[in-house]
């Protein structure tokens, strides 16, 4: 499986982003996919999941109301809609897949994408 995140880059606080994931080499109708973000000298964090087959959607207390996670059966593809960002968002952004039950706990991601970069001026 590979997982290819894009869509990073540089915007002013208040401002939106959308960031994409193409997962591709197999089929994973009953995994999870997530997004996680490592901001400098920081650990990862949690950002967002959704299921892939029941769509269900799972957010961080720090991002619900602003980002939205959403997917693309047809494409093989989750986005991350970005909204109202603020410079405490400023991070590189990771998309991962897993058979996973615990949807922060990124230990049970198996597949890991390389992560765009997301930085937000204040």
């Amino acid at each position: 499986v590979q997982l290819q995140a894009s869509g990073g880059g540089l915007v002013q606080a208040g401002g939106s982003l959308r960031l994409s994931c193409a997962a591709s080499g197999r089929t994973f109708s009953t995994y999870t996919m997530g997004w996680f973000r490592q901001a400098p000298e920081k650990e990862r964090q949690f950002v967002a999941a959704i299921s892939w087959r029941g769509g269900s959607t799972y957010y961080a207390d720090s991002v619900k109301g602003r980002f939205t996670i959403s997917r693309n059966n047809a494409k093989n593809t989750v986005y991350l809609q970005m909204n109202s960002l603020k410079p405490e968002d400023t991070a590189v952004y990771s998309c991962a897949l897993g058979p996973v039950r615990v949807k922060s706990n990124q230990d049970e991601y198996v597949y890991w994408g390389q992560g765009t970069l997301v930085t937000v001026s204040s």
